[in-house]
């Protein structure tokens, strides 16, 4: 099993991330964490790379249940999802929940990894219809 769910729309990233963002809120999940992979690579080691930034995707509701059920699970959290541009189309590879949240053998984990599982599959059909 995989441990991405991905997607890939024909916009450059600045662009393809507002339309997740967008598509994401449609689906009870906001982008609370932004990383410019690429700046920070430029920065820190002066070497070029293309676009590339990691999200992290969260519903406030599923992470409190994810934490009290389990504190440590925690670290788990968000779904992080890699966004990268390769000659104007952007590529998006979600964390999968399921495959991810099996690390903590909690019931109520699992039945969150698969209700997040529901919102990103959801979100990737929207962004496949554009």
């Amino acid at each position: 099993m995989s441990y991405t769910l991905s997607t890939s729309i024909k916009q450059p990233i600045d662009q393809a991330i507002e339309t997740l963002k967008a598509t994401c809120m449609n689906h009870k999940l906001g982008i609370v964490s932004e990383v410019d992979v690429q700046a920070t690579i430029k920065n820190k080691l002066g070497e070029e790379i293309p676009p590339y930034k990691i999200l992290g995707a969260c519903n406030p509701g599923m992470a409190k249940q994810v934490i009290t059920a389990s504190p440590k699970a925690g670290a788990l959290l968000p779904c992080t999802i890699a966004v990268r541009e390769v000659d104007g189309e952007t590529f998006f590879d979600f964390m999968a929940p399921e495959v991810v949240l099996t690390l903590d053998t909690n019931p109520e984990i699992q039945a969150v990894a698969t209700e997040a599982t529901k919102h990103i599959n959801a979100v990737i059909a929207d962004l496949e219809a554009l």
